[in-house]
């Protein structure tokens, strides 16, 4: 009789874990994969940078440019973007993607730097962000097929001798390198990616022991489970690493060294792991997002000897 009730009460805990590992899942399948609709502020440790932030967004405002709609058939979502166009005629054009929970608008400073360096700039607010549709935030999975509809707009606009260069800052990096597993345009002549990660799943799992020194089973596999039921894709199959096995076009990796948020590591990962010529360059100094801010002067200089090198 002893040994019913002990077997009943394990089975009643069991239960009760295996529920509550489920709530705590599905918690941080909404906190993480949820639109992302609150104003884009800068974290803590960037408050240093905060006034040069703001002169770069009131020159966003005002600058003229375009705004341009992409209309999925399937779904009737729609995805918005900013076209600046270059100060002088020119077929070379930016595509650029944002971070998560960020906007076209905290883009700005990229967007002004190669406005700059004699670029037409489009950058979409992304799926789930901004102006554009979506109720889940796909971190890059879904997004990489939005920008090879984005790529499409340009050739439209720019014309088919175009030249495009794609960059993408933390998720943006996650969605310019999954796009170089893609069947690209050869227009498409190549890659900036800050301070971006190896998967999803990765990240994930590096986030769940940073922040609830947590391991990843089970936790990983029933948040991949909910995020496939809800959004089409199980977290590590996601792949930046995996995409760029594909990829042979010139790539340019960025990473701060002392970034908490997407660790180093990843983008020394995803450079081995890349095929065409490449570039890794990691900012001493400089934590998640933070390597521009750090140094503006040396981050234009290198994202130039890149262009130059691969680009012109």
């Amino acid at each position: 009789m002893g040994f019913k009730k002990a077997a009943a009460a394990l089975g009643v805990m069991s239960t009760a874990v295996g529920a509550g590992a489920f709530m705590f899942s599905n918690y941080l399948f909404k906190l993480g994969m949820s639109r992302k609709d609150d104003e884009p502020v800068p974290q803590t440790s960037q408050l240093r940078f905060a006034y040069a932030y703001y002169r770069y967004v009131d020159w966003f405002h005002a600058i003229p440019k375009e705004e341009w709609v992409l209309n999925e058939v399937d779904t009737g979502e729609k995805m918005i973007a900013s076209y600046v166009p270059a100060k002088e005629e020119t077929k070379k054009t930016i595509i650029m993607a944002h971070g998560v929970g960020c906007n076209r608008e905290t883009m700005a400073n990229f967007i002004k730097m190669y406005h700059e360096l004699g670029f037409n700039v489009l950058a979409p607010d992304d799926r789930a962000h901004g102006d554009s549709d979506g109720k889940y935030v796909s971190y890059g999975w879904k997004d990489r097929i939005d920008y090879l509809r984005w790529i499409k707009l340009v050739l439209e606009k720019v014309g088919d001798d175009a030249e495009i260069l794609m960059f993408g800052i933390s998720m943006g990096a996650g969605i310019v390198t999954m796009l170089s597993g893609e069947d690209l345009p050869k227009q498409v002549k190549a890659i900036i990616a800050d301070c971006g990660y190896t998967n999803v799943g990765d990240e994930f799992n590096y986030l769940l022991k940073d922040m609830f020194h947590l391991p990843p089973y089970p936790i990983e596999p029933l948040v991949s489970a909910i995020n496939w039921y809800k959004v089409g894709y199980r977290l590590h199959n996601a792949s930046c690493t995996e995409a760029l096995r594909k990829n042979d076009l010139p790539t340019l990796f960025i990473h701060g060294d002392s970034d908490i948020y997407v660790p180093t590591y990843m983008s020394y990962e995803n450079y081995a792991a890349s095929n065409g010529p490449k570039q890794l360059w990691i900012v001493p100094g400089a934590g998640h997002e933070e390597s521009f801010w750090v140094n503006p002067v040396a981050y234009k200089k290198r994202v130039k000897d890149f262009l130059h090198t691969y680009f012109d």
